[in-house]
């Protein structure tokens, strides 16, 4: 016979016998996700997202499932699956309607899987519609004791009228599922979880920049082509604090465009606030030469993440690099348009 953890409701167990507490677990979600959706005005979507995203392992059926992976009968039961996220998209339609429920409702059930889609089709994911149907999922949640602070939760007042609703939605999903990751692995693995921490802002990588630049204008002979370089990135940080929107520079090859695009991003992102600054090339043999480029500059708040990448290659990848790729969570990311989109 299994038995629940002491400390109450568990949504991990550890190879070495640790748990980690469900409301724990929830909580960290939850402020990770408003976070994370912050940045495009909607925390408190975010955060009640995070907070019911695993509202199913309060159940009795998956507590057994956790204590089971722990005792004599792991071969069996620990292996078994239960539908932990379906809950949490019940009690959204339950508590704020069909409609305004739904939004919610996606994202929850969805955030192991994938987004599934409203009606059956060919993916053999099961169709949300379906899954809204199962009238036992949420009372067997609730009757493993869920806190009144975690269920006792307003409809966020922050509108997403005049937006693409679907893109909408696959933004949040993108919180969502990276808080839960990143909470988890912090459970599991916190030496890797700590490699995650300690990239600069984009505007402390202002100044070693204006060195890099200050000491390459200093050995440049003085040529016509490097005056107009020089005019070239002048003109782009004179033009950084303007309003966010699309900037064009037209300037021929050998001209600078590169450094002179960085001065312009740098400047523009430490205006405006921003976190990330993401460069797009179309051709790898011309990104390979750009971010390392930046790694002179910038050393390891460059991220390179393109398929021809080498794993082997330890100067332009490592560990903490690697991690990166995973959420483009650096400074620099310099990519290709086909890993872009």
């Amino acid at each position: 016979m299994t038995k629940r953890s002491s400390h109450g409701p568990v949504a991990h167990l550890a190879p070495d016998g640790r748990t980690h507490a469900l409301e724990d677990h929830l909580q960290a979600t939850a402020f990770r996700a408003a976070e994370f959706a912050s940045a495009f005005g909607f925390r408190q979507w975010g955060h009640l997202a995070g907070l019911w995203h695993d509202l199913g392992k309060f159940s009795r059926a998956f507590q057994d499932k956790i204590a089971a992976a722990a005792g004599d009968e792991a071969h069996l039961e620990g292996r078994a699956q239960v539908d932990h996220s379906t809950a949490g998209a019940l009690l959204a339609v339950e508590r704020f309607g069909e409609l305004r429920g739904r939004l919610l409702a996606y994202v929850i059930a969805g955030h192991h899987a994938g987004l599934p889609d409203w009606t059956a089709d060919e993916t053999g994911r099961a169709a949300l519609s379906l899954r809204l149907r199962d009238e036992r999922l949420l009372p067997a949640a609730r009757a493993g004791g869920i806190p009144p602070t975690i269920v006792d939760q307003a409809f966020p007042e922050e509108k997403p009228t005049g937006r693409d609703r679907a893109f909408w939605i696959r933004m949040l999903f993108s919180c969502v599922v990276d808080a839960d990751f990143l909470d988890t692995e912090e459970f599991f693995e916190p030496e890797t979880a700590s490699l995650r921490r300690g990239y600069p802002e984009l505007k402390e990588l202002i100044a070693p920049f204006s060195q890099f630049m200050a000491k390459k204008s200093a050995a440049a002979a003085a040529t016509v082509v490097n005056q107009v370089r020089a005019d070239v990135q002048a003109r782009c940080v004179e033009r950084a604090p303007g309003p966010p929107g699309i900037y064009s520079l037209t300037v021929p090859t050998g001209g600078g465009k590169t450094l002179s695009s960085m001065a312009f991003a740098l400047h523009h992102a430490a205006s405006h606030g921003m976190r990330r600054i993401i460069y797009v090339i179309p051709y790898t043999s011309i990104i390979e030469q750009t971010a390392e480029q930046f790694r002179q500059i910038f050393g390891e708040a460059v991220v390179e993440h393109h398929s021809n990448l080498e794993v082997s290659d330890s100067a332009r990848e490592t560990s903490r690099s690697r991690l990166a790729c995973e959420n483009w969570d650096a400074p620099v990311i310099v990519t290709t348009n086909v890993q872009f989109f």
